[in-house]
């Protein structure tokens, strides 16, 4: 009789107007300055880590350009007709520079990863925490699949770049100005030609930083929508199959892909010009040197070894310079998915831990209550609505009716377009949040069961509850019994890997969840849906035991929790239509008795 799926995505996710959105659905992401201040702060507490890190690279890398004069002074023995000992002394210092500068590296490339692992995990924390603490109704309107594709996509991408991409790029900048050093030191002359290459690789990055940016900012954000839209596919398919509209999904599915597909095709074609442009500069550069090094041979200034070395110097350029420019893909990509998650991270903090409020005595006051997801679409109309302390109301109507988006609203979730809405004499507080954690807790048919020993998942509500308070909150519920006969009782793994739980157990587990927490106020949207026939007389009768004392607001899913509810509101298309007793609701012949008997009919 009263489909909540079906309303929540009706009030939900409602069809954009015309003109599309003011305001971007997805969640935040932080500008470029923005994201290199969050850097810096992360790195900032990790300063003498950092300061090492940089002094070991820089002596290895200075190991390293020992070995093109070497190689040249074995050019200038050999030209000279040496003798044979020098020459061997020579190679020997190359092979001692080799071992040097092999360990050195080793050592520095280590700080690095160390430096780069640590501040990923901070960030990791950090996102984590504010992510937590986003308001529910933001998170919802940005689809599951934003969120999802930050905490995995994003995050892998910028540990493969901590991991990889960092520490190569470290050498390689350092190779660079300390090789160009190196060769000023031979002749200034060289420098000036290597120099040379230097605008057309200034360019091609200018070239490719410009295109690359945006491109993989677009690329992440249709990653996001592909995902949400496998998401919304698969997490619907019996719903879909139902109404057989597998060849829309299907399109759905394929218009995103392809999409993502034809911005990843763009991607690739950026980094073949990019590739292109970079061969141009390592030509230029280098026959430059080797004019250069020819002209200086022959005037006398240099010798052949020099002139050697230097070609070999910029020769040994190729991989850095490459390197360097090649890792603005990696960075580029890195930096994208970085700022989407220091967009979360920059949200406000969730607040400190208040002290406990009174947890029973705690009414609700809805005044003028009017909702509209969608300006001129309402879908709740001037409400108005006293629940007492410690009464039990149900909410019944037909799918649609707003019952769910009203439940939402005094939960804390959903804030109201007009109207107010009082709980205990104040504004609701999001559930999570530390107010509202303290003072409403909220159940919807759609419970998750966390991975790890059945006594943790409980604990989730109480973290100082003891053995003996956890089979107390299961048996008032009536899931001792089951719960003990697990493998390993209360130690039993549940969740993602472990054993299995029926519909009607994870809704019991969600009751003794909620006894543990004890809020004063507690909204059920429908949480005995799952259950089968026999099952949810159970779960009702566990419902009745957990909200005993407690000011209860229930979206009914059977009238048969109605019946058993201090009071009935029936509500049709966002109004409030009836309210009284359940039998005096039956003998007023009303809307609400139509309900009852067309719902008592099914049951015979």
């Amino acid at each position: 009789m009263t489909g909540s799926r079906a309303e929540q995505r009706e009030d939900r996710h409602p069809a954009p107007p015309d003109g599309g959105r003011t305001e971007s659905p997805l969640l935040p992401v932080a500008t470029p300055a923005r994201t290199r201040r969050a850097v810096a702060e992360l790195l900032r507490p990790r300063g003498p880590l950092v300061l090492a890190a940089f002094t070991v690279m820089v002596g290895s890398t200075a190991l390293g350009l020992l070995v093109q004069p070497l190689l040249g002074r074995i050019v200038d023995l050999a030209a000279d007709r040496g003798a044979a000992d020098a020459v061997t002394t020579t190679a020997a210092l190359l092979v001692a520079v080799a071992v040097a500068q092999g360990v050195t590296t080793g050592f520095g490339l280590s700080l690095i990863s160390r430096l780069g692992e640590s501040t990923l995990a901070l960030l990791r924390e950090r996102f984590v925490e504010r992510a937590l603490a986003l308001p529910l109704e933001r998170v919802e309107r940005a689809g599951a699949g934003d969120l999802t594709a930050r905490v995995t996509a994003d995050v892998s991408l910028i540990a493969e770049a901590v991991r990889n991409a960092l520490p190569e790029l470290a050498r390689s900048l350092l190779t660079i100005v300390l090789t160009l050093g190196a060769m000023a030191l031979l002749d200034w002359r060289f420098l000036l030609a290597a120099l040379l290459a230097v605008p057309v690789q200034a360019a091609t990055a200018r070239w490719y930083v410009a295109r690359a940016v945006p491109l993989y900012a677009e690329q992440r954000v249709a990653g996001s929508a592909q995902q949400q839209q496998l998401l919304d596919t698969i997490g619907g398919s019996s719903t879909i199959r139902a109404f057989r509209l597998e060849r829309e999904h299907t399109e759905r599915v394929t218009e995103r892909s392809w999409s993502l597909v034809d911005l990843t095709m763009r991607g690739v074609r950026l980094v073949l010009g990019f590739y292109s442009r970079l061969h141009i500069a390592e030509y230029i550069g280098l026959a430059a040197v080797l004019i250069t090094g020819y002209w200086l041979v022959r005037q006398g200034s240099a010798s052949i070894g020099t002139a050697t070395a230097a070609a070999l110097y910029f020769h040994s350029l190729f991989g850095p310079v490459n390197a360097a420019l090649a890792l603005l893909d990696d960075a580029q990509s890195a930096t994208a998915g970085l700022a989407r998650l220091v967009g979360v991270t920059d949200q406000p903090p969730p607040p400190k831990p208040q002290p406990p409020v009174e947890t029973h005595g705690i009414g609700v006051t809805v005044r003028g209550l009017s909702h509209a997801y969608r300006t001129g679409h309402p879908v709740l109309h001037d409400i108005d609505l006293a629940i007492r302390p410690g009464e039990r109301v149900a909410l019944v109507g037909a799918s649609g009716a707003g019952k769910t988006t009203l439940a939402r609203i005094v939960a804390g979730i959903q804030p109201p377009t007009s109207g107010t809405v009082l709980v205990g004499g104040s504004p609701p507080a999001e559930p999570g949040s530390a107010a509202g954690s303290r003072t409403v807790a909220l159940i919807t048919q759609e419970v998750h069961v966390f991975a790890g020993p059945l006594a943790d998942d409980l604990r989730l509500a109480a973290p100082d509850a003891t053995d003996d308070e956890l089979r107390t909150a299961l048996d008032r519920v009536d899931a001792l019994g089951w719960a003990q006969a697990l493998p390993d009782g209360l130690d039993t793994v549940v969740g993602e890997g472990g054993h299995r739980l029926s519909g009607a157990q994870t809704q019991a587990l969600a009751l003794a969840r909620l006894i543990l927490a004890d809020p004063p106020l507690v909204i059920l949207d429908e949480a005995t849906a799952e259950a089968g026939s026999a099952g949810a007389r159970a779960l009702e009768k566990a419902v009745a035991r957990a909200v005993d004392g407690r000011t209860a607001l229930i979206v009914a899913h059977r009238l048969s929790q109605a019946a058993l509810a201090d009071r009935v509101v029936v509500m049709e298309a966002g109004r409030v239509v009836e309210s009284g007793t359940h039998d005096r609701l039956r003998a007023a012949g009303g809307r609400y008795a139509a309900l009852w008997e067309a719902w008592s009919d099914t049951r015979t």
